[in-house]
Protein backbone atom coordinates (compact mmCIF):
# COMPACT_ATOMS: atom_id res chain seq x y z
CA UNK A 1 0.00 0.00 0.00
CA UNK A 2 2.91 2.36 0.77
CA UNK A 3 4.15 2.04 -2.81
CA UNK A 4 0.76 2.99 -4.23
CA UNK A 5 0.58 6.04 -1.96
CA UNK A 6 4.12 7.06 -2.93
CA UNK A 7 3.38 6.65 -6.62
CA UNK A 8 0.10 8.55 -6.36
CA UNK A 9 1.51 11.43 -4.28
CA UNK A 10 4.60 11.93 -6.39
CA UNK A 11 2.79 11.44 -9.69
CA UNK A 12 0.33 14.17 -8.65
CA UNK A 13 3.20 16.36 -7.46
CA UNK A 14 4.96 15.92 -10.80
CA UNK A 15 1.72 16.61 -12.65
CA UNK A 16 0.66 19.71 -10.71
CA UNK A 17 3.95 21.38 -9.77
CA UNK A 18 4.29 23.52 -12.85
CA UNK A 19 7.48 25.54 -12.79
CA UNK A 20 10.18 23.16 -11.69
CA UNK A 21 11.67 21.89 -8.48
CA UNK A 22 10.77 24.74 -6.17
CA UNK A 23 7.16 24.47 -7.27
CA UNK A 24 7.13 20.98 -5.70
CA UNK A 25 7.70 22.44 -2.24
CA UNK A 26 4.07 23.24 -1.38
CA UNK A 27 3.19 19.63 -2.22
CA UNK A 28 6.09 18.36 -0.13
CA UNK A 29 5.05 20.52 2.83
CA UNK A 30 1.60 18.97 2.56
CA UNK A 31 3.09 15.46 2.46
CA UNK A 32 5.24 16.26 5.50
CA UNK A 33 2.05 17.14 7.39
CA UNK A 34 0.17 14.01 6.27
CA UNK A 35 2.77 11.22 6.32
CA UNK A 36 5.66 10.06 8.48
CA UNK A 37 8.14 9.84 5.59
CA UNK A 38 9.68 13.16 6.62
CA UNK A 39 8.74 16.24 8.62
CA UNK A 40 9.10 19.95 7.85
CA UNK A 41 12.46 20.20 9.61
CA UNK A 42 13.86 17.28 7.64
CA UNK A 43 12.37 18.87 4.51
CA UNK A 44 14.60 21.92 5.01
CA UNK A 45 17.64 19.65 5.30
CA UNK A 46 16.49 17.72 2.22
CA UNK A 47 16.23 20.98 0.30
CA UNK A 48 19.75 21.97 1.33
CA UNK A 49 21.15 18.61 0.25
CA UNK A 50 19.11 18.58 -2.97
CA UNK A 51 20.25 22.07 -3.90
CA UNK A 52 23.88 21.15 -3.28
CA UNK A 53 23.86 17.87 -5.22
CA UNK A 54 23.51 17.25 -8.94
CA UNK A 55 20.05 16.76 -10.32
CA UNK A 56 16.68 18.45 -10.08
CA UNK A 57 15.47 19.23 -6.57
CA UNK A 58 12.07 17.57 -7.05
CA UNK A 59 13.62 14.28 -8.10
CA UNK A 60 16.19 14.39 -5.32
CA UNK A 61 13.49 15.09 -2.74
CA UNK A 62 11.18 12.38 -4.08
CA UNK A 63 14.01 9.85 -4.01
CA UNK A 64 14.79 10.73 -0.40
CA UNK A 65 11.15 10.60 0.70
CA UNK A 66 10.54 7.34 -1.15
CA UNK A 67 13.65 5.82 0.39
CA UNK A 68 12.53 6.91 3.87
CA UNK A 69 9.08 5.43 3.29
CA UNK A 70 9.97 2.11 1.63
CA UNK A 71 13.71 1.70 1.11
CA UNK A 72 15.44 1.54 -2.26
CA UNK A 73 12.32 0.35 -4.10
CA UNK A 74 10.35 3.25 -2.59
CA UNK A 75 12.99 5.72 -3.74
CA UNK A 76 12.87 4.33 -7.26
CA UNK A 77 9.05 4.32 -7.31
CA UNK A 78 8.79 7.91 -6.06
CA UNK A 79 11.46 9.11 -8.50
CA UNK A 80 9.79 7.48 -11.48
CA UNK A 81 6.38 8.73 -10.37
CA UNK A 82 7.47 12.37 -10.15
CA UNK A 83 9.04 12.38 -13.63
CA UNK A 84 6.33 10.35 -15.39
CA UNK A 85 3.92 13.29 -15.88
CA UNK A 86 6.68 15.43 -17.38
CA UNK A 87 7.69 12.72 -19.81
CA UNK A 88 4.08 12.19 -20.87
CA UNK A 89 3.27 15.90 -21.15
CA UNK A 90 6.48 16.83 -22.99
CA UNK A 91 5.83 14.04 -25.48
CA UNK A 92 2.36 15.42 -26.16
CA UNK A 93 3.40 19.08 -26.17
CA UNK A 94 6.32 18.47 -28.52
CA UNK A 95 3.93 16.98 -31.05
CA UNK A 96 1.53 19.92 -31.07
CA UNK A 97 3.52 22.99 -30.01
CA UNK A 98 5.11 23.60 -33.38
CA UNK A 99 1.66 23.57 -34.94
CA UNK A 100 0.14 26.10 -32.50
CA UNK A 101 3.15 28.19 -31.43
CA UNK A 102 1.95 31.30 -33.28
CA UNK A 103 -1.62 30.96 -32.00
CA UNK A 104 -2.66 34.07 -30.02
CA UNK A 105 -4.52 32.00 -27.41
CA UNK A 106 -1.46 29.79 -26.77
CA UNK A 107 0.78 32.86 -26.43
CA UNK A 108 -1.74 34.43 -24.02
CA UNK A 109 -1.85 31.26 -21.94
CA UNK A 110 1.94 31.28 -21.56
CA UNK A 111 1.76 34.98 -20.67
CA UNK A 112 -0.58 34.10 -17.79
CA UNK A 113 1.38 31.04 -16.65
CA UNK A 114 4.66 32.87 -16.07
CA UNK A 115 3.49 35.04 -13.12
CA UNK A 116 1.73 32.04 -11.59
CA UNK A 117 4.93 29.99 -11.68
CA UNK A 118 6.85 32.92 -10.18
CA UNK A 119 4.28 33.17 -7.36
CA UNK A 120 4.60 29.46 -6.62
CA UNK A 121 8.38 29.69 -6.49
CA UNK A 122 8.24 32.84 -4.32
CA UNK A 123 5.81 31.15 -1.96
CA UNK A 124 8.17 28.20 -1.63
CA UNK A 125 11.12 30.53 -1.03
CA UNK A 126 9.23 32.38 1.72
CA UNK A 127 8.35 29.05 3.31
CA UNK A 128 11.96 27.88 3.21
CA UNK A 129 13.16 31.20 4.66
CA UNK A 130 10.60 30.93 7.45
CA UNK A 131 11.69 27.41 8.33
CA UNK A 132 15.37 28.26 8.04
CA UNK A 133 15.71 31.51 9.96
CA UNK A 134 12.80 31.17 12.37
CA UNK A 135 11.50 28.50 14.72
CA UNK A 136 7.73 28.77 14.29
CA UNK A 137 7.18 26.41 17.25
CA UNK A 138 8.37 29.24 19.53
CA UNK A 139 5.41 31.46 18.55
CA UNK A 140 4.19 33.70 20.23
CA UNK A 141 7.58 34.13 21.97
CA UNK A 142 9.01 36.16 19.10
CA UNK A 143 12.25 36.82 20.98
CA UNK A 144 13.14 33.11 20.70
CA UNK A 145 11.67 32.55 17.22
CA UNK A 146 14.35 34.20 15.13
CA UNK A 147 17.76 32.55 14.81
CA UNK A 148 20.11 35.55 14.63
CA UNK A 149 23.08 33.57 13.29
CA UNK A 150 21.00 32.23 10.39
CA UNK A 151 19.62 35.69 9.64
CA UNK A 152 23.17 37.06 9.55
CA UNK A 153 24.33 34.22 7.29
CA UNK A 154 21.35 34.81 4.99
CA UNK A 155 22.07 38.56 4.93
CA UNK A 156 25.74 37.91 4.14
CA UNK A 157 25.04 35.36 1.40
CA UNK A 158 22.27 37.25 -0.44
CA UNK A 159 24.47 40.00 -1.92
CA UNK A 160 27.18 37.47 -2.75
CA UNK A 161 24.66 35.32 -4.62
CA UNK A 162 23.23 38.34 -6.45
CA UNK A 163 26.57 39.95 -7.34
CA UNK A 164 28.74 36.98 -8.17
CA UNK A 165 26.59 35.24 -10.76
CA UNK A 166 29.50 33.40 -12.36
CA UNK A 167 30.64 31.83 -9.09
CA UNK A 168 30.03 28.10 -8.92
CA UNK A 169 27.31 27.30 -6.33
CA UNK A 170 29.56 24.68 -4.76
CA UNK A 171 31.75 27.49 -3.38
CA UNK A 172 28.71 29.19 -1.84
CA UNK A 173 27.60 25.90 -0.28
CA UNK A 174 31.11 25.35 1.06
CA UNK A 175 31.24 28.84 2.57
CA UNK A 176 27.78 28.43 4.10
CA UNK A 177 28.67 25.01 5.52
CA UNK A 178 31.87 26.44 7.03
CA UNK A 179 29.92 29.32 8.55
CA UNK A 180 27.42 26.83 9.98
CA UNK A 181 30.25 24.88 11.63
CA UNK A 182 31.73 28.09 13.03
CA UNK A 183 28.35 29.30 14.39
CA UNK A 184 27.62 25.89 15.97
CA UNK A 185 31.03 25.53 17.69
Amino acid sequence: MTYLILIYEFFMTGLLSIGGGLATLPFLYSMADRYTWFDREILVDMIAVSESTPGPIGINLSTYAGYNAAGVAGGIAASLAIVAPSVIIIGLVARILDKVRENHIVQSAFYGLRPCVAALAASAAVGIAGLTIADISQFPDVSNMVNIERVLLFAAMMPVVRLVKKMQPVYLFGAAAAAGVIFKL
